[in-house]
């Protein structure tokens, strides 16, 4: 934040690919190659865990593990460790990735020097803090199904004895899953040190709770409100607000924070830990419950019916101030912020996030609103949860837009080119615009509706959609209201 910088947001996903989801191939390398021809010199993204049925990147196994589907394919077919014709069906189905996966597990295994056995068995014993819970459990998902709460009782209860002999039995299974994982990062890693040669930092995102069915909970269920049979007794969400009526039941446990902070925080030291070897700027998601979060009895079926519970936000920042020397964080401050959420964010230095497609409703004092913009914030035209700019914009009664079009001045630029201009403009620190922005899409382009579980986080984009002069129109825009970096 000491540059005025500019940014694209676009989820790894999003890429084109011959996956069902993009990876971290060659088009990752492209687009980080636009974004640096673009004077843009962030690239934002969704957590990039492993995902559930639903695909959301907000609900993974681990909070520390990577999505294997992210992970390139070309590197092992080009070594022989993955026969052409197992590719050759693009875009391929999870099940024929997978399939593709480990067949270059029996490549690494039969052709792999000693110096990349050397560096696999280097990767698992830097990363044992958190990868062989999380190979454990994704093991232990394949024998038996389900999740974790419907396990054996020994292997629920995590008694010794069962989990000992499951990792014997277990271990070819256990050595894969870690190899995913080394994949998985070294890969993220060639591909942040790309991106940063070229002038780009990558911008992740932290989702405050964590899935029930993850390594995590199952791994440490002391640490959070669970029963005697591994079912949360409190779940979390946030009472009723813009995105809707009731509210949102997101169904994560929650904390035990005195058990937390009894342990010296270790789940979140751990967690900021691997966090910060993937990203160069961190947004935590929903951060406004570090100060207060929203408890609903697990009980409930929607997020009514919740209470307003304290957590030990500035225990937990002391903490990971003592613990690292560099915390580039950002607060997702967005919905029902306090003084209190406010005070904690402005004592840690943390930027916030404004919001435009917030900006035209209510009066002059909407923190929203550009000339309201202080320079320690992150400034978007909308997020993943919002509607497309132009979506939004279209939906709007005629009122509405003639009042955005008063605003800003009755501009020549038709929408969403307008709001993009303002955001860049605007006096925040950084300003951040959606991929779908950028190339002018609407509704149907939409990345998320918060509240809703079908439909949502399957948009990609195409490189037939981007305009040839698109980077260079972008890099202007960067360069008269002084976002160039370098």
């Amino acid at each position: 934040m000491r540059d005025r910088r500019a940014g694209i947001l676009l989820h790894l996903s999003s890429l084109p690919g011959p996956g069902m989801v993009g990876d971290l191939g060659e088009n990752a390398y492209r687009f980080a190659d636009f974004l640096a021809a673009a004077g843009m010199s962030v690239w934002q993204m969704l957590p990039v865990g492993p995902t559930m049925m639903e695909g959301s990147p907000y609900q993974t196994s681990s909070a520390h593990a990577g999505n294997p589907r992210f992970i390139d394919l070309a590197p092992m077919i080009g070594r022989g460790w993955i026969a052409p014709e197992a590719v050759k069906d693009a875009p391929l189905s999870d099940e024929a990735w997978v399939r593709a996966l480990r067949q270059a597990w029996a490549g690494f295994r039969d052709q792999a020097s000693d110096d990349e056995r050397a560096a696999l068995a280097r990767f698992a014993a830097e990363n044992d803090y958190w990868l062989e819970d999380y190979a454990l459990f994704k093991a232990l998902q394949l024998v038996h199904g389900g999740c974790w709460w419907q396990w054996p009782d020994a292997l629920r209860r995590r008694e010794p004895e069962a989990l000992e002999e499951a990792r014997q039995s277990l271990r070819d299974e256990l050595d894969y899953i870690r190899y995913e994982q080394y994949l998985f990062f070294t890969q993220w890693w060639a591909l942040k040190g790309h991106a940063n040669g070229r002038g780009v930092l990558l911008f992740g995102d932290v989702p405050i709770f964590v899935a029930h069915d993850s390594a995590e909970v199952w791994a440490h269920p002391e640490d959070f409100h669970l029963d005697e049979h591994g079912q949360p007794t409190v779940v979390a969400g946030v009472p009723p607000d813009y995105f809707s009526e009731t509210g949102q039941r997101w169904g994560n446990p929650l904390y035990r924070w005195e058990q937390l902070e009894a342990d010296g925080f270790r789940f979140w030291v751990d967690r900021m830990r691997t966090q910060l070897k993937l990203f160069d700027i961190i947004r935590i998601d929903h951060f406004r419950g570090l100060e207060a979060y929203w408890e609903i009895p697990a009980s409930e079926e929607t997020a009514i019916n919740g209470r307003w519970v304290k957590a030990p936000g500035r225990a937990l920042f002391d903490r990971l101030h003592q613990e690292f020397e560099r915390l580039p964080l950002v607060a997702e401050d967005l919905g029902i912020i306090t003084p209190e959420v406010e005070a904690l964010r402005r004592d840690y230095h943390l930027p916030g996030m404004k919001i435009l497609q917030f900006a035209f409703s209510g009066g002059p004092d909407n923190p929203y609103l550009p000339f309201n913009h202080s320079r320690d914030s992150v400034v978007y035209t909308g997020t993943h949860d919002n509607d497309t700019t132009l979506g939004w914009y279209e939906s709007l009664d005629h009122g509405g837009r003639a009042f955005i079009n008063e605003f800003l001045g009755y501009p020549g630029e038709q929408m969403p080119w307008s709001l993009i201009r303002c955001a860049i403009a605007s006096r925040a620190q950084m300003a951040i615009v959606p991929m779908q922005d950028v190339l002018e899409l609407g509704s149907e382009h939409r990345m998320n509706t918060p509240g809703t579980v079908e439909g949502n986080w399957r948009w990609r984009f195409d490189w037939d959609q981007v305009d040839p002069g698109l980077a260079e129109r972008l890099r202007r825009e960067v360069e008269i209201y002084g976002r160039m970096v370098g």
